[in-house]
């Protein structure tokens, strides 16, 4: 009995710190047909959702996080295998039995876990469908960065609500294909990804509803809102996720 009521302690202690430890980061909530999603922003590429208390992560790294005090994983999604991208050890901190782990062939070579995603396939888990979408360079030059084939971007579908999640890319015509986007994160840090110019051309074809410009660095936000600022179709909101 003694034992169980120390268990029980340690289990309600742990959830409040990990809540008490997620209110930190800036956080939006939508409603979708099955409930609401929250997004909670904890830095550069790393995005954290709550849909109806599955805990989905995109990009976890220790680099913005001490993810140890946040609520462990039912989903992880890893777009390629940089650094700040794939660390395994914000991955080890946020798994528990039962998390499943997707990503490409080159990040699954490096972290020997998880189940890889080709570009263009489509999964359900937990009721959230998974679409991974081609990312790579375009530039004549910065190839090498990401070639084609090798990374994934995901749309995420929580109850009809299509949140697109980019990774590292340029403006590919896969993206200027994209549907029905209802939430869209794009990165901006030339040479690896997206100058304000191609991201303004990016999100004016295919208009998500609300855009976030996601691993931005340095790069020069006010001239991404002004190069935005005719485009009545999508609404620009800005987080800490430099």
């Amino acid at each position: 009995m003694k034992n169980t009521i120390i268990t029980c302690f340690i289990i309600i202690a742990t959830v409040f710190h990990s809540s008490a430890q997620i209110k930190k980061f800036e956080k939006d909530s939508f409603p979708t047909s099955s409930g609401k999603v929250i997004i909670y922003f904890i830095g550069h590429a790393s995005l954290m959702f709550d849909f109806n208390g599955v805990i989905v992560y995109a990009d976890p790294s220790m680099l913005y996080a001490d993810y140890a005090t946040l609520p462990k994983a039912d989903i992880i999604l890893i777009t390629h295998h940089h650094s700040d991208h794939l660390d395994s050890t914000a991955i080890s901190k946020v798994f528990k039995n039962g998390t499943q782990i997707e990503l490409p062939q080159a990040s699954f070579d490096k972290l020997k876990q998880g189940t890889v995603m080709k570009n263009s396939e489509k999964k359900t888990i937990n009721n959230i469908q998974i679409e991974a979408i081609p990312a790579y360079n375009t530039t004549l030059g910065n190839e090498k960065f990401h070639p084609k084939g090798r990374d994934n971007g995901y749309i995420l579908t929580f109850g009809g609500k299509r949140i697109y999640v980019a990774g590292d890319t340029e403006n590919t015509p896969e993206m200027a294909a994209l549907k029905n986007i209802n939430i869209a994160f794009l990165p901006m840090n030339q040479p690896y990804t997206m100058t304000p110019e191609q991201v303004a051309e990016a999100v004016n074809s295919f208009n998500p509803k609300i855009f976030y410009p996601y691993h931005f660095g340095d790069s020069d936000i006010e001239k991404l809102k002004t190069l935005l600022s005719k485009n009545k179709k999508v609404e620009v909101r800005i987080r800490s996720l430099k």
